[in-house]
């Protein structure tokens, strides 16, 4: 089971090392807001369901792990999975880029919400 957890991470991370580090933090985080952690193989991402709070919107992804209250649908989690890609590509300069994004273009226009899909992550246009 120790070994699964590891090749998830490494999944999860898309074999970044700060996504992995990230990813780790964070699913002790979600662990402390009572969340119900699995791992979602299609699409490679840890899903902590069923939080008290401590995510924006209707979810928050962060490094390998979406965030969230409810049970996601597919397609939210399609969309999440794009924003586990971007924690790869950038590392954690991800977070200050996706802000500064959102102040500048909120919500639909934002670019990097663009690129996960935005009828995916349930936007209006």
């Amino acid at each position: 089971m120790k070994r699964s957890r590891g090749v998830w991470l490494i999944r999860a991370s898309r074999g970044s090392g700060q996504s992995a580090a990230i990813t780790r933090l964070v699913l002790v985080y979600a662990r402390m807001w009572g969340a119900r952690i699995a791992f979602d193989n299609e699409f490679g991402i840890f899903v902590c369901s069923r939080m008290r709070g401590g995510y924006a919107r209707g979810g928050t992804t962060i490094g390998g792990a979406f965030l969230t209250g409810g049970v996601p649908q597919r397609s939210l989690l399609r969309h999440e999975a794009v924003h586990a890609d971007q924690w790869a590509a950038y590392g954690w300069s991800f977070a200050w880029r996706y802000l500064f994004e959102e102040s500048r273009h909120r919500g639909a226009r934002n670019r990097f919400e663009i690129a996960a899909g935005l009828a995916d992550g349930g936007y209006d246009r």
